[in-house]
């Protein structure tokens, strides 16, 4: 039996832990994001690419009952790894914490193993960028480590999300957050690279930071358009800024060696955020998630075995 965290190995070739999450299907936080199809078909989808392993989504998504949702969950034979929560951390301490908590207490009940924490601007997406005062700063840092020791006490883990839109996105302040705090780092390679960041040089530096991982690819072009604001972050998603792993312009590969080689043996989830209309089924994100899967299996196991 792998001891948790790490990846099983059959006979030379080392098996990736992967995952999948609901926003390759269009499931997002982010109100009007698009249209949301119904958790049953998510799940569905997810379990026929072979995947057995989901974050949850959003809050409000999957049942909110423990009973109910591990009941759903096992009916399409899926282990919860974790969920995302987007939470203002530099405003109201109290009401981050518990929030923070909510989430932490369902995560346990049902068996998942990290919450994955964004600190939100409030401003109910991902295109606005306010900037904080350092007084402001100082209260995230402290809100982060309280929902940190909350969450601890459920059992679980909490790494940092550095995304898109949010107060810890660019490189500088991804640097400076794990300076001044002891939370470990969700690398998320698509949102890193739209924030102008070289996750693969972030992997090497901060190798024992590294607690969880979200592998996008991205269409450079409409990436540094974001990055410039020419665009915004929801509009370039609608436009295709995220494609299936090996079809964009991040070397997963050169990533993917670069954790491996530090020691990495954690998860790794496929996520291809895309928003749906009304009309649009399931079938091109499920098979966008498939195309990712064999590249990063193929990528993982290759790198295993040279």
């Amino acid at each position: 039996m792998s001891e948790v965290g790490e990846v099983p190995v059959i006979g030379s070739r080392y098996r990736p832990r992967l995952a999948a999450a609901p926003i390759s299907w269009g499931v997002c936080e982010v109100p009007g994001w698009g249209h949301v199809l119904d958790a049953r078909t998510v799940l569905a989808e997810i379990a026929a690419l072979g995947l057995s392993a989901t974050e949850l989504g959003p809050p409000g998504y999957l049942p909110g009952d423990p009973g109910e949702l591990r009941r759903l969950l096992d009916a399409f034979g899926l282990t919860p790894v974790g969920g995302f929560r987007a939470l203002v951390l530099h405003r109201d301490q109290r009401q981050a914490v518990a929030q923070a908590a909510d989430t932490a207490a369902l995560l346990a009940a049902i068996g998942a193993e990290v919450l994955v924490l964004a600190a939100a601007t409030g401003s109910g997406g991902y295109d606005a960028r306010p900037r904080l005062t350092d007084t402001e700063w100082r209260t995230l840092v402290r809100t982060a480590a309280m929902v940190r020791d909350v969450v601890a006490g459920y059992g679980l883990r909490t790494v940092l999300h550095a995304h898109v839109g949010t107060h810890v996105e660019t490189e500088a302040q991804i640097e400076r957050f794990l300076a001044d705090s002891e939370l470990d780092l969700c690398l998320d390679t698509g949102h890193l690279v739209i924030a102008g960041a070289d996750p693969v040089r972030l992997a090497r530096r901060y190798a024992e930071r590294i607690g969880h991982i979200h592998l996008k690819d991205v269409r450079g072009v409409l990436a540094d358009r974001v990055r410039a604001g020419e665009m915004g972050y929801h509009e370039a998603v609608r436009r295709g800024l995220y494609v299936p792993l090996g079809s964009g312009d991040i070397d997963i590969a050169a990533l993917v060696r670069s954790v491996r080689a530090v020691g990495y043996r954690g998860w790794y989830v496929l996520e291809q955020d895309t928003t749906l209309c009304p009309v649009d089924s399931a079938r091109q994100p499920s098979r966008d998630t498939g195309r990712s899967m064999r590249y990063l299996e193929d990528t993982v196991l290759a790198a295993a075995e040279s």
